[in-house]
């Protein structure tokens, strides 16, 4: 391989490093504004936009040992979106972006070892944020416990309640 073809298969193959997921997308309809604005976007999840060459960005995702990208990814022009700790969140910004612009169109990606079909990230970008999951699973956690209390606090409050009806229904009966 010539060197400057060594050193780009090493830049994406950094970019790629970055994170456990790589979204592709197809950036034909870009203008140099629209990807500013993306990566604007992108960097409040601390994720980057490259715009990168079909045939090292194969050549990188076999040296890092990733999934085989679809043949069909791998046609026109691609963007790669990598980098942030919430995937989720990252496929939010790309497919909101997708429908207001109608100009960046996800080709699909890979996350951990598993490839992911466009239609898979717009189903990533449906999840809810890891704090709303995080207070799902809180909630689960906690709502055996709370139902407990409730039974334990419900024995001496019947208790209560009988004796509350015996003692208004005595001085009526007394009358």
């Amino acid at each position: 391989m010539r060197p400057e073809k060594k050193y780009l298969v090493d830049e994406v193959s950094g970019y790629l490093g970055k994170s456990d997921y790589v979204f592709l997308a197809d950036y034909r309809k870009v203008t140099v504004a629209d990807a500013a604005e993306i990566r604007a976007s992108l960097r409040a999840q601390q994720a980057e936009y490259h715009v990168v060459k079909n045939s090292i960005l194969n050549v990188a995702c076999r040296e890092r040992k990733l999934p085989e990208l679809e043949s069909s990814w791998l046609v026109g022009q691609t963007a790669i979106v990598v980098g942030g700790r919430n995937p989720s969140e990252v496929a939010k910004i790309l497919t909101k972006y997708f429908k207001d612009k109608e100009k960046l169109a996800l080709k699909g990606g890979v996350l951990g070892q598993s490839r992911l079909s466009a239609a898979d990230v717009d189903a990533l970008s449906k999840l809810p944020s890891i704090e709303a999951l995080r207070a799902q699973l809180l909630g689960l956690l906690s709502q055996p416990g709370t139902s407990f209390v409730r039974v334990l606090q419900g024995v001496p409050q019947g208790l209560l309640n009988v004796l509350q009806a015996k003692s208004e229904a005595a001085p009526a009966a007394a009358a």
